[in-house]
Order: C-alpha cells, then structure tokens, then sequence
C-alpha cells in the first residue's frame, strides 16, 4: 500500500537534502532558506505529480516544505535526511489532519435511536460491500442495524445487498423492482422506529453525478428519511474524478461525511492524498480489503505511518 508515493517522497527528501548540502558547501552550519528548495519546486511537483498527486496539492507540499525548512539552522555533520523528512511529514500531515471527522458513530446511534445514514456514490466504488461492512461496526458494538434497500433501479443490486446481510445476520428491509425509492424509504424508517432499530444503513441507487433525475430521486430519499449523515462513497483510486463527484453530489444533495474505499489496492497512493486534500469532507472511514472487518477509522497517522514508514 502506497508503495510508489513511499519512494517519490523518498527521492524527494534526497533531492531536497542534497540542494541543502551543496548550498552549505564548507560552511560549518547554518540556516536554511526558503529559496534553497523552491528553485527545485518545479522538479520536486512534476515528481509528485507523477505519483498521482494532483497538481494544486503537489505544489502545496512543496511550498509548505520550503516555509517548514526556512529559517532552520542545519550543519554539515547533521542527518539532513532526517530534518528533511520530519518537515515532509509534517506537510503531509496538514493535508491529511482535514479529513478527520471529530464525531462518534457509536455514540450518535445512542443519542438518535435509530441512527439513519444514506450511502450514495456512483457505480464501481464500492458501496454495497462498504455499506455490509458498516453494518460489521455497528453489530461488533452490539447494536442492532436494519439495512435498507434503497436501490430499485438496479437489476441485483437488492441481492447483492440482501447476500451480504445474510452473512452478517444483519435484517434487510427491501420492496420490489420499480418501487418508488422513496416510499420504500420512509417505510423502512417507520418498521426500524417501532421495532426499536440502533441504526438504519440506507443504501441508494449508483448513478452519475451528471444524472439529473437520479439526483433527484436521492434527495426524495433524502427528504423523508431524514438522515442523520448522508455519506459519500468514493474509490481512493479515481483521484480527480472523486473529487468532481464530491463537489458535485454536495452541490445537489449534500454530503456530511465520506468513506474512502479500496486504499489496499492504491499502490500509488497519490490519488487518495489528492482526494483527502480536495473534497472539503471529513472522511469516517477507509476500506482496506474486502473483508467485513476490512474498515478503518480514517486516522492520519496510520497513512503516514505507510509512507514514512521503514517496513
């Protein structure tokens, strides 16, 4: 995971650390200024960009590299490497630091009962495993989940979903094909409220953020569910076509939250970076294999710990 993004910001510490050192020359000590990494910034960007790193962050990682290392008093008998590094990572860190989402799911559910979250995200990211493996988190802390099928769109896309709870022993609320969305929304919501549901998991049909229609057919389920997060799935490996996704199902639905998915199979791992620092979301969650218990918090020092780290 991140393998390649691991390498590029190796190299780039070497190529910053070695800038440093010629400027130094037999100079003894002393200290390193701004202009001594930005006359490299336009290799040190294509380099990132080169990772899948979109253009406006990779630049963003290197000016705030250059401010990091301004002013900071290095001698020639220092581990360059290692300053270098630590004022990567701590760039890196900014960037990731606004994805953090500060609530509790656990808590929430105790608070609402039941909790109701609607998943939504175009075709191919995810959603429905994602969503069987957020129903995994809630019963693991002992709360009883009703899953619902909110896609009568899609042919199979109920038995997919109706699979997965299955397995998990999860109840699974669905009507059939061609139903209205939204009715069959609102009646789910009233099933889980008198039989006493923790959390309702509302899955919706898979569209593009350009389909008009579906979009409104979303915020008909949006409308009378009443949602306490309307989450956003998004596959870590798409980039900058995530982040036209987010920006646009925020402007015609809204999104609370995010949940990245398939960062083990993100070997570059430049595309997530570019997606955590775009998207203006805080992100709840990241898949990290296709297990049910494959879900992780989203916790930026488990990323960087995969870039920076020395495994």
């Amino acid at each position: 995971m991140f393998k390649a993004l691991k390498n590029v910001f190796g190299s780039i510490r070497s190529a910053i650390s070695k800038g440093i050192s010629e400027a130094l020359g037999a100079i003894a000590s002393r200290e390193i200024r701004y202009d001594d990494i930005a006359k490299r910034s336009d290799e040190l960007v294509v380099r990132l960009v080169e990772a899948d790193i979109a253009y406006e962050v990779a630049e963003e990682i290197v000016i705030g590299v250059a401010k990091r290392l301004d002013g900071v008093r290095i001698s020639r008998f220092e581990d360059l490497d290692a300053v270098v590094e630590d004022k990567l990572r701590e760039a890196i860190k900014e960037i990731l630091l606004r994805g953090v989402w500060k609530g509790d799911l656990v808590k929430l559910a105790a608070e609402r009962k039941p909790l109701k979250l609607v998943f939504m995200g175009v075709n191919g990211v995810g959603k429905t495993t994602t969503i069987a493996k957020v129903a995994r988190f809630f019963t693991k802390h002992g709360l009883k989940v009703l899953v619902v099928a909110g896609d009568t769109f899609r042919a199979g896309a109920q038995e997919q979903l109706a699979i997965h709870c299955s397995r998990l022993g999860v109840p699974f609320f669905r009507a059939k094909y061609g139903s209205d969305p939204g009715a069959v929304v609102y009646d789910a919501v009233r099933h889980a409220e008198k039989q006493g549901y923790d959390v309702v998991l509302i899955d919706t049909a898979g569209r593009q953020h350009t389909d008009r229609d579906l979009m409104e057919e979303i915020k008909k389920i949006v409308r009378v569910s009443k949602p306490d997060l309307k989450i956003l799935v998004l596959d870590s490996l798409t980039g900058n076509d995530a982040v036209n996704q987010a920006r646009e199902f925020d402007k015609y639905v809204g999104v609370d939250a995010a949940i990245l998915t398939k960062l083990d199979a993100n070997a570059t791992g430049g595309s997530a970076i570019s997606i955590i620092a775009s998207i203006g979301k805080p992100i709840i969650f990241v898949g990290v294999g296709q297990g049910y218990d494959d879900l992780e918090q989203y916790d930026p020092e488990k990323i960087l710990e995969r870039i920076f780290g020395r495994e």
